[in-house]
This record gives structure tokens, C-alpha cells and sequence, in this order.
């Protein structure tokens, strides 16, 4: 990932496996970015609260959506909403991932988008609270939505999510 300011060596916990029905996504989280997201990110994988959440919402040459339960982009977690965390030592660039959010800039809860591509609009608009570090290519290939707003009928899902090591992670072993 091309950005401002390196990622530092990531600890164990700071690494979460996304599971695709192709294989897995190694997501690095950025507390040092955004500590407050990171944790949020961490914590609702730990409970298993992504698993079989769809990618509502996808668009080509942008990025793809989810973290929504409900799969219409309005739900989330019963946690209430976090702060901004905006930066601008990062910019917005492929594999970059993100907390979405209403216009409100106070309104992260639960959904999350990866970047297909640099999206400079986002940089300092958005809170980045992680990146991908493998399996981007299985990024690639999660089904895209119709029209501008990217809404997918019958979506790709969310396999598993799970912190890297941890007992529900089906990556390890």
C-alpha cells in the first residue's frame, strides 16, 4: 500500500483474517491511525459479528462495502457510533480500509469499505483504520453492484472474520 506514513510492524492482534468463500484476506489494522475504529474493527471480528454479512454495496473502480447485518447499508452494531478519526498522513489508495459512515462525520459503527482504487476525495474525510496486506486479489472478485449506487442484488458474503490466531480464526492450524 502506497501512503504517507508506513504502517508499523503490526502485532499479532493488529491483523484480522477476512475469510471469502475464494480464501483470506489479511487486513492490518492501524491503531496508531485510528485507535478507537481499529478496536471497534477487532472486538465485533472477535464476537463474529461479520460472519455471513453481505457486501451491499459495490462499485467498480471504487470499493466494496459492508459491515451491515441487515444488507441495505442503514444497520450496524448495537455499540454506538464513534468519533472521527480523520488523518492526513494516509491517503485513500487501493487496498486502504475504511469506516462508513452517514454525512454525519460522527457516525461509524460497524461498516467498513476496501478500496479498489485512490480515491483522493476521501483523504481527510473519512476515518482509515486499516489496510490489505494479502488476498486483494480476492478483494477483486467480490461481486459488483448495479448502477451509482453500487446496491448488490444477491451478494457476495462474509464468509468468517476472526483476529489472526485467535481460536475462531479458520486460517489457523
Amino acid at each position: 500500500m502506497s501512503e504517507t506514513t508506513p504502517a508499523p510492524d503490526a502485532a499479532a492482534d493488529d491483523v484480522v483474517h477476512l475469510q471469502l468463500k475464494g480464501g483470506t484476506v489479511a487486513i492490518r489494522l492501524r491503531p496508531d491511525l485510528a485507535p478507537a475504529h481499529a478496536e471497534r474493527f477487532r472486538s465485533l471480528a472477535t464476537t463474529g459479528f461479520y460472519d455471513n454479512v453481505p457486501f451491499h454495496r459495490v462499485i467498480d473502480g471504487f470499493m466494496a462495502q459492508s459491515g451491515d447485518p441487515t444488507g441495505t447499508g442503514t444497520g450496524g452494531s448495537d455499540l454506538p457510533d464513534l468519533k472521527s478519526e480523520f488523518t492526513n498522513k494516509v491517503k485513500f489508495v487501493r487496498g486502504t480500509v475504511g469506516a462508513a459512515r452517514t454525512a454525519h462525520p460522527h457516525s461509524a459503527n460497524s461498516q467498513f469499505f476496501i478500496m479498489f482504487a485512490p480515491a483522493p476525495s476521501l483523504d481527510g474525510q473519512y476515518t482509515i483504520f486499516g489496510e490489505v496486506t494479502e488476498g486483494m486479489e480476492l478483494v477483486d472478485g467480490i461481486k459488483r453492484g448495479a448502477g451509482g449506487s453500487g446496491m448488490v442484488s444477491d451478494p457476495d458474503r462474509i464468509v468468517s472474520m476472526r483476529p489472526a490466531g485467535s481460536p475462531a480464526d479458520s486460517t489457523a492450524g
